[in-house]
């Protein structure tokens, strides 16, 4: 049974002949990221059958997407900390007028939708899947009207709270696994500061973007600023678009508060007790603004063990930046040709799939390279792979995987030179098209050869 038809054996879409398509049809792209979906499908008859696929109404995002959850969640079982990172990202579409349902992003004339998954990790960054993901668009009419006098339900900010709650209602499934959910700015939310505090089946990590007002007299920052220190993590801070690659040295700080309840939201609650920690650079360099996080959590932070365990779960989050880039660059969503918002939607769930099975494939030759390469590539992959790399016959055994990966990765370009470090993504998912090219010769080759 390959990868996908493992993933999506739990498909109920209301026919059997929809749940196997749903796997072919995972296994067909998936093995060829980058390529449009006539591209990759093998003929006109599969492109047919995947747009009527991703058009019935059987079929929607939350259909295809549920499989892969209930398997994300059967893998979390066996960890004791998962964290639950929650990101919003826009997905572009301007320009492609034959696609009805887009709805402005950050400007009127820039159409496309929004994506806010639920991505759970471990704290090693070995990602585990998808568990849940919102899709929408936008409603022209009242792009560009202020939404500060609605109720949090009818606001864009909602997805932060239901997601928090859709992790609530499955905690009790995961018994032996702290379940952690992590978030940017965005989160920084009263409702779902008073949703972690009452029930507490989720701990709750989110980074602060308001100077709250606290019970009493004062305010969130000034407050931490006057912590005692608990200590120093000096750590190498990743290139961005914005910054260099470079050392950065933080002082943490950490305090209980009491944050008050913002105007006309008192009968939530009228304060939250939250843990506030500070972790600030000291010493950035010239022109350069120190490097700052105040996060918020549930839980208290006395030591300092347990603010740099804080601190290094939050830096996981970024995990969720990877998975968007391998969505958007990898797999090329944003080229995707469909008609309508209710086919877009399917299409995009199954390359969430697909962008989660790239970052496995890097992330476990990286944890564990010894492991036997059959244990995330079917026989036929990796037997192809070996082939075309070694110009040699495979081994009966299958040789480790993280020797598995740089093969494939050579595909997509990776040199494997000793001062290399491990592949990355790209040369991972260009490296699984070529290699389906192979698996597909090879099969020829060995129907029709003597």
């Amino acid at each position: 049974m390959s990868w996908a038809h493992e993933e999506m054996a739990g498909a109920r879409l209301g026919d059997r002949r929809l749940n196997t398509r749903a796997a072919s049809l995972l296994h067909t792209l998936g093995a060829k990221p980058t390529l449009s979906i006539p591209a990759a499908a093998r003929g006109w008859a599969e492109t047919q059958a995947a747009y009527r696929f991703f058009g019935h109404q059987k079929v929607s995002a939350e259909s295809v997407l549920a499989p892969h959850a209930e398997r994300t969640l059967e893998r979390a079982r066996g960890e004791r900390v998962v964290l639950a990172i929650q990101d919003t990202t826009e997905l572009d579409f301007t320009g492609k007028h034959d696609i009805e349902g887009l709805g402005p992003l950050t400007y009127a004339a820039q159409r496309g939708l929004h994506l806010h998954p639920t991505f759970l990790v471990t704290p090693e960054r070995v990602p585990l899947g998808v568990f849940d993901a919102w899709l929408w668009a936008r409603d022209p009419d009242t792009f560009g009207h202020s939404s500060a006098h609605l109720p949090l339900e009818d606001k864009e900010s909602a997805r932060w709270l239901e997601g928090y709650q859709r992790l609530g209602e499955v905690a009790g499934e995961l018994p032996d696994t702290r379940l952690v959910y992590l978030a940017d700015r965005e989160a920084d939310i009263y409702e779902l500061f008073v949703a972690a505090t009452d029930s507490r089946p989720v701990e709750l990590r989110v980074r602060a973007s308001h100077d709250r007002a606290l019970l009493g007299e004062g305010r969130l920052r000034p407050t931490l600023a006057r912590a005692p220190a608990l200590g120093s993590v000096t750590f190498t801070l990743p290139k961005s678009a914005t910054r260099p690659k470079r050392t950065v040295t933080q002082t943490l700080r950490a305090t209980r508060v009491s944050i008050r309840a913002p105007n006309g939201k008192a009968g939530l609650a009228p304060s939250v007790a939250l843990t506030a920690l500070l972790a600030e650079e000291t010493a950035p360099p010239a022109g350069t603004a120190p490097v700052q996080w105040l996060l918020l959590t549930t839980l208290p932070v006395e030591t300092f063990e347990q603010a740099l365990e804080m601190l290094e779960w939050y830096l996981c989050r970024w995990e969720i930046e990877l998975l968007f880039k391998v969505l958007k660059s990898g797999c090329e969503v944003e080229k995707l040709q469909l008609q309508h918002l209710s086919r877009l939607e399917p299409a995009i769930a199954l390359y969430l799939i697909i962008a989660w099975r790239v970052m496995l494939l890097r992330t476990t030759a990286r944890r564990c390279p010894e492991l036997p390469c059959d244990v995330v590539f079917e026989t036929e992959e990796w037997h192809a792979i070996y082939i075309v790399s070694q110009r040699a016959p495979p081994p009966d055994e299958p040789p480790p995987l993280d020797t598995m990966v740089r093969m494939l990765a050579g595909f997509g370009g990776f040199l494997n030179r000793k001062h290399d470090g491990p592949p990355g993504n790209k040369s991972i998912w260009i490296g699984l098209q070529r290699t389906r090219d192979f698996v597909l010769a090879l099969a020829a080759y060995n129907a029709t050869g003597p």
